[in-house]
């Protein structure tokens, strides 16, 4: 079994500003955290006069644009990529699993990992801040170290755009259990150094594409109370994405409709993108349940309080029950 190092924020900022060619690398269906975060640390690098590199398995979803389209085009490499880097540092990336055939094409090998997730899988020398509400928290204290450590003469509004953007989408609006006193000081903290948290809210929560009501309409439809209506789920089989016309990133809002039914103390939501049977679930806890444990017992993991995982059933109808039994016992 390999040994990884746990780095210190000093040494995590030293191993950064050694002047290699990276590639900076994060999850699949990628959030505000994980595209905020990752341009984030680019731009970082770019102060530093490193050249880096921002890739995804999976393209920077519509709304998220605004962090990335005036740094880098796409982030989705060619099928057979060499990519010719000296280094590869993954954000917000809690297992080698999340990172989809990005892995594969980095042959396994990633340097550094720098994350949140209290669960996971470590698969690199690593940075991993459990009591961050995000893994912007973490870049933002990095941007901050390297400026007392005379790396850094400034931090730019790009920095400061991107981090309040994974700031505010990992805490749904500074609304959820993981924000911190921490968290608002820094948020506060963006907002006095220019942080244009208006436009970005409004990007985050209250700009959805027509598919996107369409998909929570969806949602609203097929919304289902277990548990004397202590478990809300919603599904979204394959028919319906046909039949709506939906795609992967439709769906990221679709747990906000679980999640506000009322004395309801877990949300869930299971989505099949395509025909194999295969499906994603996306877990909320408005309670003392941990989700995370639940969804590792599946193979997967996040937080506490919102977490997620990959189940393998007949249908969907199979996976919603086989999740639900799994909650009902942790109740």
């Amino acid at each position: 079994m390999m040994s990884f190092k746990t780095l210190t924020l000093d040494e995590l900022c030293e191993r950064l500003c050694e002047n290699k060619k990276t590639l900076i690398v994060y999850h699949v269906r990628s959030d505000a955290d994980a595209v905020g975060s990752a341009f984030a640390l680019k731009e970082i690098f770019r102060l530093l006069g490193i050249p880096a590199v921002c890739v995804c398995a999976d393209e920077v979803p519509e709304r998220l644009k605004f962090l990335s389209e005036d740094t880098q085009g796409t982030v989705v490499p060619p099928d057979g990529a060499e990519f010719g880097h000296e280094r590869a540092i993954s954000v917000d990336s809690a297992s080698p699993a999340q990172l989809g055939s990005i892995f594969e094409m980095l042959r396994r090998d990633v340097d550094i990992m720098i994350d949140h997730h209290g669960t996971g899988t470590v698969y690199a020398d690593n940075y991993i801040d459990a009591s961050a509400s995000a893994t912007g928290e973490i870049i933002y204290a990095v941007a901050k170290r390297l400026v007392e450590m005379g790396k850094l003469l400034h931090i730019t509004p790009k920095i400061i755009n991107c981090v309040y953007a994974a700031i505010s989408s990992d805490t749904g609006g500074f609304r959820y259990a993981n924000v911190t006193p921490a968290t608002h000081r820094m948020a506060a903290e963006l907002v006095e150094a220019g942080a244009d948290s208006v436009d970005i809210n409004h990007r985050l929560f209250e700009s959805k594409t027509l598919k996107q009501v369409s998909a929570e309409g969806e949602a609203a439809r097929r919304l289902r109370l277990s548990c004397d209506g202590k478990i809300a789920s919603v599904t979204i089989p394959y028919a319906s994405m046909q039949y709506l016309g939906l795609n992967e990133e439709s769906l990221e809002t679709v747990i906000d409709i679980p999640r506000t039914v009322g004395g309801a103390m877990v949300a869930i939501s299971v989505r099949q993108p395509k025909a194999e049977g295969v499906f994603r679930v996306s877990m909320r806890s408005m309670s003392a349940v941990d989700v995370a444990a639940i969804c590792k017992k599946f193979g997967g993991g996040g937080h506490v309080r919102a977490a997620g995982c990959t189940i393998e059933a007949a249908d969907i109808d199979e996976a919603e029950n086989l999740i639900i039994a799994a909650v009902m016992s942790a109740i």
